[in-house]
C-alpha cells in the first residue's frame, strides 16, 4: 500500500514541485495551502506531514502542535528559518527534522523515505517481546526459542500472549478462560490446565526456561 504524504505550504508553486516529485516516487499525496486545512485533512491519516512554519492564518508551529493532539506520525518542517532558536521551538511542539527552503526534492525525498523506514521499524518492534531466549511476534503470532519456530494452537498462542503481555501478574483459570474463550466457550478451568500443559512441554523440548510459572492455589503468571 502507499504511504500518504501531507503537503501543508501557502505557495502553490512549492506544493505543485513537492506533490509532483513524490507521486512520480509513488506516495499518495494530500495537500493543504493553511493551517485550517491541513487540521481537517488529518481524516486522511497520512504517514508523514510536509509542514510549512510561514502560514497566514496559522503558523507552522501552531499546526505541529495541533497535529500531535491527534496522530504521531514524523513531521518535518520547510521553512527559510535557520535560527536555532526557532528549531529548538520545533522540536519543542512535536517536529521530527528541518529542511531549508530552497531544498533539493532527492535530499527531501530521502529524509522522508528515512523517517518513514524509522517508522516502520518501531511499529514493527513494538508487536515484538523477547523474553531471555524466546523472541514473540504479536503480530505474526510466532514464537521462537533459540531461533526454533514453536508451533502453538490458536487458543495456545491467546493464552501465551495473554500472560506474556502481563509480566507477572497472576491469572486464575477462571480468568484465563473467561479471557482467550469467551462467554461463548463450551469448556471449563480444566481446559487451561491442559493447554498449560501442552505449551510447557513445548516449550520444555527446547529449553529449559519454563516461562509460564504456577501460583499454587490461584493461577499462572508470565516469568519472562
Amino acid at each position: 500500500m502507499s504511504q500518504k504524504l501531507l503537503i501543508v505550504d501557502d505557495e502553490p508553486g512549492i506544493v505543485a514541485v513537492v506533490q509532483n516529485y513524490f507521486e512520480m516516487a509513488g506516495y499518495l499525496v494530500i495537500t493543504a495551502c493553511s493551517g485550517k486545512d491541513a487540521l481537517k485533512k488529518l481524516s486522511q491519516a497520512p504517514d508523514i506531514v510536509l509542514l510549512d512554519i510561514n502560514m497566514p492564518d496559522m503558523d507552522g508551529l501552531t499546526v505541529c502542535q495541533n497535529i500531535r493532539k491527534y496522530i504521531t506520525c514524523p513531521i518535518i518542517f520547510l521553512t527559510a528559518r535557520i535560527e536555532t532558536s526557532d528549531k529548538i521551538k520545533g522540536f519543542s511542539v512535536g517536529a521530527d527534522d528541518y529542511i531549508v527552503k530552497p531544498f533539493d526534492l532527492d535530499e527531501l525525498g530521502a529524509r522522508v523515505a528515512a523517517h518513514l523506514r524509522r517508522e516502520n521499524r518501531k511499529q514493527e518492534q513494538s508487536s515484538l517481546r523477547f523474553f531471555d531466549n524466546m523472541v514473540i511476534d504479536y503480530t505474526k503470532r510466532d514464537i521462537t526459542i533459540n531461533q526454533k519456530p514453536i508451533v502453538l494452537s490458536k487458543k495456545e498462542f491467546d493464552i501465551v500472549e495473554l500472560l506474556s503481555t502481563h509480566i507477572g501478574q497472576v491469572f486464575d483459570r477462571e480468568r484465563i478462560y473467561d479471557i482467550v474463550w469467551g462467554l461463548d466457550g463450551d469448556g471449563n478451568s480444566a481446559t487451561i490446565m491442559e493447554h498449560i500443559r501442552k505449551i510447557r512441554n513445548k516449550f520444555a523440548a527446547v529449553t529449559m526456561h519454563s516461562y509460564i510459572e504456577t501460583v499454587w492455589g490461584v493461577g499462572y503468571k508470565w516469568i519472562g
